[in-house]
């Protein structure tokens, strides 16, 4: 038990000080240059490498506080089929967690050159964090199970499974260590080899199955992958191999740094300086309550990242602040529901960043391409509530200057946030991870100083919070790399490609089906790995069909938003349901004449390439 509270303590302290040197070395690295005309030596590097460390401790976090993201219909599971589910998924989770630990320690001894080191560390032990993880979690998918005979057998099995799968890689283990593969290990190869493919296949049905169950997400991307790679006779190594370049990618650091931010203003005052700012400007016309709840989730969408995060950290805040200004419970919480992903496509963004990694499109550029969209996304669901508030007659405040005034001065580092990295960015004084470092830096300085709502004890806090989200991101990212692997070197985008080219003629058909399909897409799979596993898909096609790639990127996310609200899986309804304390009919009930606002300005943004590619032509 004094172990399990000492790693506890650990882990969070390495987390918390992984966090800080991120956010330290691109800032020292924009002082340097500017006061000094130099840099800090390989500070790219050991910010990449931190991310790295960052990303697979964070994972282990999210694991032992069971918040890895999943499509879970937990609440539509009978009580009695329960149990059985929780085992399920813990047996698989074990069996894909054992495989990737296999498939790490291949990666780390033939894939790694011995010479290669990180700082000081040779780079075969630095890499074995990506095995050590992956068993870690392992244990602790078991831990939440109800009896030491049930933990026992999920484990036994999730084991073995995972071994047996894994069977082809000890081959390429033992290769690495120099060592010839011993009698009994070619023997029982010789004997599973065959039934692989077919159990592979059997497997990854299995996986699917389980999703429905509450099977976390990374598990399902990388036990797809792992299989797919195995049934296909290709070497595990690669998911591992594929998951450390995701993660060291130059613009990765600006995930968890951004999301960091957000957190810091989360936990502040921030969001009820921001809430009385927005009432004050908008209280005195019809729905300006409503309009002000949009704005502040707009604002702090934009910064974490993650809708769940707004719903979760200001739905109470602005339920009561609604419900109070007399708009009607169910209108509150659709309304809330859906804004909880509304800032999506500002810059800076998380899901648009990630995209531009992906699909290899200027980052710079999708966020010019985004403005103009997201104003839209926000302006149609700013009509409807000033229509709706207007036919039922919500009271409306009195505008006071003073208090307009007041609120301003109270909230200007607040909305001087994203003006700072606006500039600095935009301006091409600061790359993407420095604008990133320089957010925290900015946020850390207001909260702790200038308005003193948070202290130094505190920050622990708001990593405890925040590094589960930042995990659960991360690790997705990582494994579902592996999954857009095997899907390219498949040739699938290509085939296709020209499928489409065959059966669909017609550009304006082909937008239709697009969005129908990425709809269904954001419903059923969270915005991280969609992005990672279905952009190199519709890539080709859209350049077939002479897309800009800004506008189709901005088409994805749009539908991705869209996709947080769509029954049954949407995942804002799940966190909807859970925060307001009411039955999930009903929130699907209470947000679909916001769902359907929301779909026409989709639409508009899909048909009319200008909206996203005007702003940037311009600018251009």
């Amino acid at each position: 038990m004094r172990v399990n509270v000492l790693f506890r303590k650990a882990e969070n302290a390495i987390a918390a000080i992984v966090i800080f040197l991120l956010a330290l070395f691109p800032t020292m690295e924009v002082v340097a240059r500017k006061l000094f005309k130099t840099g800090v030596a390989n500070s790219t590097f050991y910010t990449q490498h931190l991310v790295f460390i960052l990303a697979l401790v964070a994972a282990m976090i999210t694991a032992r506080e069971n918040k890895h993201l999943s499509l879970s219909l937990d609440m539509a599971i009978p009580a009695k089929l329960r149990r059985f589910s929780q085992f399920f998924v813990a047996m698989l989770s074990v069996m894909v967690s054992t495989a990737m630990a296999v498939a790490s320690i291949s990666f780390l001894l033939t894939a790694l050159d011995n010479q290669f080191r990180v700082w000081i560390i040779p780079g075969r032990l630095f890499m074995s964090l990506l095995a050590i993880s992956f068993v870690v979690m392992g244990v602790r998918f078991i831990t939440p199970l109800v009896g030491q005979k049930v933990k026992w057998l999920a484990s036994i099995i999730g084991i073995a499974l995972g071994l047996i799968i894994s069977a082809p890689t000890f081959i390429d283990i033992f290769m690495g260590l120099g060592q010839e593969l011993p009698d009994f290990l070619r023997k029982l190869i010789e004997i599973i080899n065959p039934i692989l493919p077919s159990l592979a296949l059997f497997l990854i049905g299995l996986l699917l199955l389980s999703s429905i169950f509450g099977t976390p997400i990374f598990i399902l991307m990388g036990g797809i992958a792992l299989l797919l790679f195995i049934r296909n006779g290709f070497g595990s190594a690669i998911i591992p191999n594929e998951a450390y370049s995701m993660l060291i990618d130059n613009s990765i650091p600006a995930i968890p740094l951004f999301a960091i931010a957000g957190f810091i203003l989360s936990e502040s005052k921030a969001s009820e300086r921001l809430v009385r700012l927005f009432r004050a400007l908008f209280g005195w016309f019809p729905g300006g309550l409503a309009v002000m709840a949009i704005l502040v989730s707009a604002f702090f969408t934009t910064f974490t990242g993650a809708s769940g995060v707004t719903i979760l950290a200001l739905g109470a805040l602005l339920s009561v602040v609604l419900i109070k200004g007399d708009y009607p419970k169910n209108f509150s919480y659709g309304l809330l529901t859906s804004s909880g992903s509304i800032g999506l496509l500002f810059p800076p963004s998380l899901p648009i960043i990630i995209y531009g990694i992906s699909a290899q499109v200027s980052i710079k550029d999708m966020f010019i391409g985004g403005i103009v969209p997201g104003i839209l996304m926000v302006l149609v669901l700013i009509i409807f509530v000033v229509f709706f508030a207007k036919r039922k007659k919500v009271p409306t405040e009195y505008f006071h200057i003073k208090e307009a005034l007041l609120s301003i001065k109270e909230s200007i580092w607040e909305i001087l946030l994203p003006v700072v990295i606006i500039l600095f960015f935009f301006g091409g004084l600061t790359t993407l991870v420095e604008s990133s470092a320089i957010a925290v830096v900015y946020t850390l300085i207001v909260q702790l100083v200038i308005k003193n709502d948070l202290k130094i004890r505190q920050l622990m806090t708001v990593v405890n919070k925040a590094v589960p989200i930042i995990g659960g991101v991360l690790i997705i990212l990582a494994v579902a790399k592996g999954l857009s692997y095997f899907i390219v070197d498949a040739q699938i985008p290509m085939k296709l490609s020209e499928w489409v080219g065959v059966n669909i003629g017609s550009k304006l058909v082909f937008l239709l089906l697009l969005n129908i399909a990425l709809l269904i897409t954001g419903c059923l799979m969270d915005i991280f790995s969609a992005i990672i596993v279905v952009v190199p898909l519709i890539l080709p096609l859209g350049a077939h069909f002479g897309i800009d790639p800004v506008h189709l990127g901005i088409i994805f996310l749009a539908n991705m938003e869209l996709g947080y609200l769509t029954p049954p899986v949407g995942l804002n309804l799940f966190l909807a349901s859970y925060r307001f304390n009411e039955p999930l009919t009903k929130i699907y009930r209470e947000v679909i004449p916001f769902l359907i606002i929301q779909l026409i300005a989709v639409l508009i943004i899909t048909y009319v390439p200008a909206i996203s590619t005007g702003l940037l032509s311009l600018l251009n």
